[in-house]
């Protein structure tokens, strides 16, 4: 007997990275990744691939698949895939996002159901357990999972806060690439007071001050280019932060400054891509296979 599961999850964008102090904050994109989980008895191991990296590391979803089945005491074997249009490595928490999906995914193919937090926690502990994440990502898994606005202590795995907020989002990813475990915890451990004024900014519902607080410290700790920065102030913005580890950047805008900030960023010289999309405040439960791989 073979058993089939799909499922997706959004992607995710910073409002405070929570390498510095464990406490984070993060918000849904509209931008989603797709998981196709199929298992079947007598079938040796967990073989994972990824669309969009076919040479690419499936530790995360193969061990997601390997954690359901071992909390249900079930012995099966056979594919994860994953298919994305959140840009990987590139700070908009696309680990986050496969490894919710490829959980609930799995739930699907075998019938079972989890509460979701418990959800959100077996992909941030198979995360933990590949090593593709320094704090856990706790905060950005509850963001891709929950969508909307999170505020989380991830040394506790407690999610503070979850509301709905309306914003467009805009997304600069440049070309390169940048792995969350490779961050450099050490020089993010040193703002840490700093960025404790952010958290307590966006525990006040000041998200866009306190994402663009957030965005100004871990550029200058991790060497990234305020630039983007800037040029997104400059044009009315008040929320623009960089995302995660980088190297993306993530605005809050309105619809009149979409265009402003698009041609600024498009103009600072980096080789990538500018992407125009959505706060998603809707939960991976709600969001429907459609689309699916």
């Amino acid at each position: 007997m073979t058993f089939e599961g799909y499922a997706c999850a959004s992607g995710a964008g910073t409002i405070i990275n929570a390498i510095a102090t464990w406490k984070g904050s993060a918000f849904g994109i509209d931008l989603k990744t797709f998981a196709e989980v199929e298992l079947s008895e007598g079938k040796p191991g967990i073989s994972g691939s990824i669309e969009e990296l076919p040479e690419g590391d499936t530790r995360l979803i193969e061990r997601c698949v390997e954690m359901v089945l071992g909390q249900f005491e079930l012995e099966l074997g056979g594919t994860v895939r994953t298919r994305s249009e959140v840009p990987l490595a590139g700070g908009l928490k696309s680990s986050s996002a496969a490894a919710n999906a490829a959980v609930l995914a799995t739930l699907r193919a075998i019938d079972k159901t989890l509460p979701p937090l418990d959800i959100v926690k077996l992909g941030v502990r198979a995360a933990k357990d590949v090593g593709v994440t320094v704090t856990g990502a706790f905060d950005d898994a509850c963001a891709s999972f929950f969508g909307g606005v999170v505020l989380t202590d991830n040394r506790q795995m407690e999610l503070v806060r979850r509301e709905e907020y309306e914003s467009k989002v805009l997304i600069f990813a440049p070309d390169k690439k940048a792995f969350s475990a490779e961050t450099d915890v050490k020089r993010s451990r040193l703002i840490a007071p700093y960025v404790e004024m952010a958290y307590d900014l966006a525990l006040g519902g000041d998200y866009e001050r306190a994402m663009t607080l957030n965005g100004f410290l871990y550029c200058g700790a991790l060497g990234f280019d305020t630039e983007y920065m800037l040029r997104a102030l400059e044009c009315g913005v008040r929320g623009v932060s960089l995302s995660g580890t980088g190297p993306s950047y993530a605005a809050l805008v309105s619809s009149g400054e979409l265009k402003e900030v698009r041609s600024a960023w498009e103009s600072c010289g980096l080789e990538g891509r500018v992407i125009e999309t959505t706060i998603n405040n809707r939960d991976a439960i709600s969001l429907s296979s459609e689309g699916s791989i």
